[in-house]
């Protein structure tokens, strides 16, 4: 295990966690919704739309530091 991190490590283990709670998320959204809870479902889908939004972002930034190694 390194002793230090580069910033593109450190964002690109991010990304991957993000990806990660993203499909947990997902997985309770459609039990919420099968249970009835439909708007419920459609608030964590719009919060679900904006960590899909930053995820690019995230992804851009660490392919972009990726680069200047």
């Amino acid at each position: 295990m390194p002793d230090e991190y580069s910033l593109s490590d450190l964002l690109e283990r991010m990304y991957q966690n993000q990806l990660g709670l993203e499909a947990a998320i997902m997985e309770l959204t459609l039990h919420a919704e099968k249970e009835g809870l439909n708007e419920v479902g459609e608030n964590i889908r719009g919060a679900l739309s904006i960590i899909g939004e930053n995820a690019g972002y995230i992804k851009q930034g660490f392919a972009k530091l990726r680069v200047k190694k």
